[in-house]
């Protein structure tokens, strides 16, 4: 009985009627090949059972000692303080990291499509980016151990936070502290492909408003693009008005910086006049004494990189779904 032919490069290229170096572009360079010629290549893969030669090598090999993070093209503070939790972690068990960041819900598919084929990972960690069904089975049956931050899906590790409840907490802090007229901003421009958890903390906002049956304008909900100066700009709408807030929930601690700027501008005594409290915990939010909710952005980058090294280490270890408990921590502004 003749031995069966390992399918080659060029039948995927045949049974999907395109070229090789098509072929090689999606797994090597998949946000230069457009959606519907990717999908064509990744049916003939996977009905032929393609491993391309990177990836029988790596499995020959055991590990390439190379963890990968994809990440939101996106300069928040939030992203970066995740970012060095993994690196701090990372870095005495001597796996160099590759970092690829994506800019449109495209390039998340094509990496999400080809990362699993090429071998070149031990393992992908994936910020605040969401994971489909089809993609999710992919990084299974490839065997590429995976850890998603922020948007979990029930086959893959997860470390996640409850962001309804994070709102609820900053929410019903300002309630005991008497406020009545409270108001809330959040950002309106994360890219449409990653997770908003601003609606969740604004969930969180109106269900303890509810539980003290106390209603708020409309004008007391507001969203500003994510940038300190438009915040600002928002925030003095907000306390211009005729009878102005008492209280802002910032959704962000980057946001709150830009109303405390507001409130200084136009004299307002914070947190006599007008209380602030933010959302993260980054960095900056003690050097202004901001109060705000701490959802451990160093710690959730720590976790994700043990999930994944317990998962390397046991292959077949189920998918464990971490929550991280929410702080709040009082300082000068509330």
């Amino acid at each position: 009985m003749p031995v069966q032919k390992r399918p080659t490069i060029y039948d995927v290229a045949k049974y999907a009627g395109v070229s090789i170096t098509t072929v090689s572009r999606i797994l090597n360079a998949p946000d230069k090949v457009n959606s519907e010629t990717r999908e064509k290549v990744l049916t003939a893969i996977d009905a032929l059972g393609f491993i391309p030669k990177a990836e029988a090598r790596a499995r020959a090999m055991q590990h390439t000692r190379r963890i990968g993070v994809i990440s939101p093209f996106f300069t928040a503070p939030s992203f970066m303080q995740r970012l060095r939790g993994i690196a701090e972690t990372l870095s005495p068990e001597n796996f160099e990291l590759v970092v690829y960041t994506v800019d449109s819900s495209d390039h998340l598919q094509g990496y999400l499509s080809s990362l699993p084929l090429t071998g070149n990972l031990d393992g992908l960690i994936i910020l605040s980016l969401p994971v489909d069904d089809a993609h999710a089975r992919r990084l299974i049956d490839h065997k590429l151990p995976t850890v998603l931050v922020e948007y979990p899906h029930p086959k893959l590790n997860c470390v996640e936070i409850d962001d309804a409840e994070g709102g609820y907490m900053a929410t019903t802090y300002l309630l005991r502290k008497g406020h009545r007229r409270i108001a809330f901003l959040g950002d309106t421009d994360l890219p449409e492909y990653s997770i908003h958890p601003v609606s969740l903390r604004l969930s969180g906002f109106r269900r303890a408003l509810k539980e003290y049956r106390i209603q708020v304008p409309d004008t007391f909900v507001r969203l500003a693009p994510y940038s300190q100066e438009q915040t600002r700009m928002v925030a003095k709408e907000l306390l211009n008005l005729s009878e102005p807030p008492t209280a802002i929930f910032a959704a962000t601690d980057f946001q709150a910086l830009g109303v405390l700027k507001a409130a200084r501008q136009l004299g307002f005594k914070v947190p006599e006049q007008l209380a602030v409290i933010g959302f993260d915990d980054l960095d900056l939010a003690e050097y202004a004494d901001l109060t705000t909710i701490s959802q451990h952005l160093d710690e959730s980058g720590r976790l994700a990189v043990e999930l994944l090294l317990a998962q390397i280490e046991s292959p077949a270890r189920p998918p464990k779904h971490a929550k991280l408990p929410l702080t709040l921590i009082e300082r000068e502004t509330a």
